[in-house]
């Protein structure tokens, strides 16, 4: 029913920036809270790197990694790399968020279907190509929170790089490396992003229809929301572990300066030769190798993330609809 204001009551569509802006506030509310898994995720993937065995274990797992960093560097330590997180987190999830149904539509006409239908295949699509953009965009705030993270005073795993701050991080990288420097490991970072976002939203949004189509949950409840997220968490983590261990690998591997004058990583070429030469010397747990504290991560993050956009979109539209309906008010009050 329409309002009698001339407004409807229906969904308000959001532009691509406003979707942008509110997936990025809802990603924002969701890496305060995950970051303390991914300090712990990144120093489990580059514990015992390329070694048979394990190697040397420095921590035990998850928890053992959050309780010495606690124990060592304080909240600093646990939340190492915030900074960075919470402005690649704006460009990614708001690219993510916010460029997947404009992406969504466009593959559905290219195909000859309706702009709004659900299409698994132009869903993935979708994802892994605002995944893909985001990551892109986020990529030098993902290297340099990667090797904060990385790095302990106290118990070192991996190769160390000490940075004062964020600002110190990119300088020293650029006026290292250059351009080349802030992208690098772009391809595993896209690698990796877009096998995540190709699964994340498509799950939340099939879980999320089935739930209230079998009259499981409302559809505007927030358990509702939160059912659909965990499942997404569940489906991203599985797919993306490989290649996030990739990631993390290909940012912190030490380098050399070739003949030429360029800095190369000196362990890998690229995500793919990462993955194998992880494959063949530590087998299949190796590249799984943090996925506990991965999944520490990616739940609550998904959860928060989707369930957050899916507030504050909400209130954003409740906020847009009561602004149109005062407008169109004084409009008739006008003489």
């Amino acid at each position: 029913m329409a309002s009698t204001s001339g407004v409807s009551l229906k969904a308000i569509p959001l532009s691509t920036a406003e979707g942008f802006v509110c997936g990025g506030i809802a990603a924002c509310i969701a890496v305060t809270v995950s970051n303390p898994a991914e300090v712990a995720k990144t120093r489990l993937q580059l514990q015992g790197e390329l070694a048979k065995g394990g190697g040397v274990k420095v921590y035990n797992n998850a928890i053992d990694v959050l309780a010495k960093t606690f124990r060592n560097e304080g909240v600093r330590g646990v939340q190492r790399g915030l900074g960075p997180a919470y402005a690649y987190q704006i460009l990614l999830n708001g690219s993510r968020l916010g460029f997947y149904e404009p992406f969504r539509h466009t593959f559905n006409k290219w195909f000859g279907n309706s702009a709004a239908e659900q299409i698994p295949f132009t869903s993935v699509l979708a994802g892994a190509t605002s995944g893909a953009v985001g990551a892109s965009l986020g990529n030098p705030l993902f290297l340099i929170k990667a090797r904060m993270q990385a790095y302990s005073p106290a118990l070192p795993v991996g190769a160390q790089h000490f940075y004062k701050n964020s600002f110190d991080a990119l300088y020293t990288i650029f006026r290292a490396e250059g351009f080349r420097g802030l992208a690098r490991g772009i391809d595993a970072a896209i690698l990796r992003t877009s096998m995540g976002s190709s699964v994340q939203l498509p799950s939340y949004h099939f879980a999320k229809t089935q739930l209230v189509k079998h009259d499981i949950l409302p559809a505007n409840s927030a358990w509702t929301f939160l059912a659909s997220s965990s499942i997404s968490g569940a489906c991203v983590c599985l797919a993306m572990q490989p290649a996030d261990t990739a990631l993390t690998r290909m940012y912190n591997q030490p380098t050399i300066r070739t003949p030429d004058g360029r800095l190369q990583g000196t362990l890998y070429k690229n995500p793919i030769d990462c993955i194998w030469k992880t494959f063949k010397i530590e087998g299949v747990r190796g590249l799984y190798k943090g996925s506990t504290a991965h999944f520490m991560r990616i739940a609550p993050h998904t959860i928060i993330t989707l369930t957050a956009n899916d507030l504050i979109i909400g209130l954003y539209k409740d906020f847009k609809r009561g602004r149109e309906t005062a407008l169109d008010d004084s409009e008739v009050q006008l003489p």
